[in-house]
């Protein structure tokens, strides 16, 4: 591991993507810093301490906390993860951007610039909606906004549009010029910028004895464990076996050659819980801007699905379940998979090819994706676990562990792949990785 890094700085082109990457991010954090004109700092700070269990929270943790101080980033790079997903369940749905999407690199560009369209628009209408509720939010007798309108409105919107657009191509100057994917890249940092404050949060508990210090240290090692665990299981494949026909050709002799399918566990990524907390939060977050006093049913159901509760955890995760299920149908098809390789010569021992391989490779996906929505899941709902039975918050868990780790995991990778493109040794000198010969 140690002579990894050493080779880092014997390629100069590695060491300048890197170098590149990490002062992009810097201007990134810089950015979420910058705050928007026209709103009370203390009113809002007072205002996003009592949502962090609603859907603002979890906005706010992708955006690395720009949208607590309501900076210039405060949408963050959300409003283009959703143009992308919508954009990739079109391509199921709608003839049209399903060719596209075979189209190769030219279909790829045209579905790229939809989406940058669809994350304005959605800026511009996430941005309003937050801009005209701020306008009506009044903590402690302070309004958030002091001098609303159409002007304020306009401005907010105008600024929140702005900092997603430079975000945007922040993400693609990265993926260019730097280390791996410039999106996952700026949604890591912000997550990881808001672990300092929760580690020195927990110190401080630590301090005045409000945390026991044997439960924490209990929790520290449930937290390698779980790292570890996910390390495991986003590494985690079930490959199937594919022999290909020999054929003539003149007089050469082609194929005959035995690879895999591999089939991924966790093939939905950290989609699903993103998907199923948004849809729990939601109701919580709307009848927070209410007054439900005369609503005695709709504050039981508000109740129930809190965080912690055990309806909540029971729901969320059965949507978990679902978002799995539903994702890996949009993204992986096996009657195209298996229709690929029929073309290609290419078979299942023991399977027919057509019809009886999509089922075959169909039946494989559904039993494996239950068990990475179990794996979800138990990550997912840990800390609340720990929350409840121990008293101890676990920062270190759910939604943002994965995407951290899963992350950090591909940044290695690529990092990998630059450094033996060159013969230079590795991170893992005893791993054998995809590629690469001994």
């Amino acid at each position: 591991m140690v002579g990894g890094f050493q080779n880092i700085s014997k390629i100069p082109e590695l060491k300048k993507r890197i170098l590149f990457t990490g002062l992009m991010l810097i201007v990134y954090r810089l950015g979420c810093h910058i705050p928007t004109p026209g709103i009370n700092g203390s009113a809002l700070a007072e205002f996003f301490s009592n949502q962090e269990g609603g859907l603002f929270g979890l906005v706010n943790m992708f955006s690395g906390g720009a949208l607590s101080r309501m900076s210039v980033m405060a949408l963050g790079i959300m409003p283009y993860i959703s143009a992308s997903i919508i954009l990739q369940l079109l391509t199921v749905v709608m003839p049209y951007f399903e060719r596209l999407k075979k189209e190769g690199e030219q279909g790829r560009k045209k579905i790229t610039q939809y989406t940058r369209y669809g994350a304005v628009l959605l800026s511009i209408v996430q941005g309003y909606g937050i801009a005209y509720g701020l306008e009506k939010t009044v903590v402690a007798g302070l309004p958030v906004v002091p001098v609303g309108g159409l002007e304020f409105r306009l401005l907010a919107v105008i600024t929140f549009t702005a900092g997603t657009a430079f975000l945007m191509w922040l993400g693609e100057q990265i993926t260019e010029r730097g280390i791996g994917n410039g999106i996952s890249l700026i949604i890591f940092s912000g997550i990881v910028a808001r672990f300092i404050p929760a580690a020195q949060n927990t110190i401080r508990m630590i301090q005045v004895d409000e945390i026991d210090i044997f439960a924490m240290i209990i929790v520290l090692a449930i937290m390698a464990a779980v790292i570890g665990c996910i390390v495991f299981m986003e590494r985690g494949q079930r490959r199937i076996p594919v022999q290909y026909a020999k054929r003539v050709v003149g007089r050469k002799m082609y194929g005959g050659a035995s690879t895999h399918l591999p089939l991924k566990i966790n093939t939905a990524g950290v989609i699903p819980p993103i998907f199923a907390s948004s849809i729990l939060m939601f109701p919580t977050t709307i009848t927070s801007f209410m007054d439900t006093g005369n609503l005695p049913w709709l504050e039981l159901v508000v109740e129930s699905l809190m965080p912690g509760r055990l309806v909540y955890n029971v729901v969320y995760v059965l949507f978990i379940i679902f978002f799995c299920y539903f994702y890996t149908a949009v993204n992986f098809n096996p009657v195209d998979v298996a229709d690929n390789m029929k073309k290609s010569g290419g078979f299942i021992p023991g399977i027919r090819p057509g019809k009886n391989t999509a089922e075959y490779i169909d039946k494989v996906l559904t039993r494996i994706t239950f068990a990475g929505a179990i794996y979800i899941s138990i990550v997912c709902v840990m800390p609340q676990v720990f929350y409840n039975l121990m008293n101890v918050p676990f920062y270190f868990g759910g939604t943002a562990l994965l995407i951290v780790v899963g992350v950090a995991m591909d940044t290695a990778a690529q990092i990998e792949s630059h450094m033996l493109s060159r013969n230079y040794e590795g991170f893992m000198n005893k791993a054998r990785i995809g590629g690469r010969t001994r």
